[in-house]
């Protein structure tokens, strides 16, 4: 069970970054994927989730309106595509998996079961 999380790296406020999260190793097919952030010294915040299907997002109220995630599940990837970032941004992102949950569970970091090895993100202002 793997998830590859890329894309991060410097970028000023304003502008945009697309993450991607590569998973392999079990058939993701069925689960749900999702986006969390840890800033330093800040606790882990949600930011974006997606049902197995694609048809369902959730969003955190920090990003809501700017980041969009998406999956392809012909890659086995979903992507987290963020905009009009801003220095309260700057965070280890982190892609996660679960087996199928309650969609109020879907924001709540314990209910993801696998966990990818982030990827920073620094905005500058």
């Amino acid at each position: 069970v793997q998830l590859q999380a890329s894309g991060g790296g410097l970028v000023q406020a304003g502008g945009s970054l697309r993450l991607s999260c590569a998973y392999s190793g079990r058939s993701f097919r069925d689960f749900d994927m999702g986006w969390f952030r840890q800033a330093p010294g800040k606790e882990r915040e949600f930011a974006a989730a997606i049902r197995w299907s694609g048809g369902t997002t959730v969003y955190g109220n920090s990003v809501k309106g700017r980041f969009t995630i998406s999956r392809d599940r012909a890659k086995n990837t979903i992507y987290l595509q963020m905009n009009s970032l801003k220095p309260d941004d700057t965070a280890v992102y982190y892609c996660a998996a679960t087996s199928r949950v309650a969609y109020s569970a879907l924001a709540d970091s314990a209910s993801y079961h696998y966990w990818g090895q982030g990827t920073l993100v620094t905005v500058s202002s």
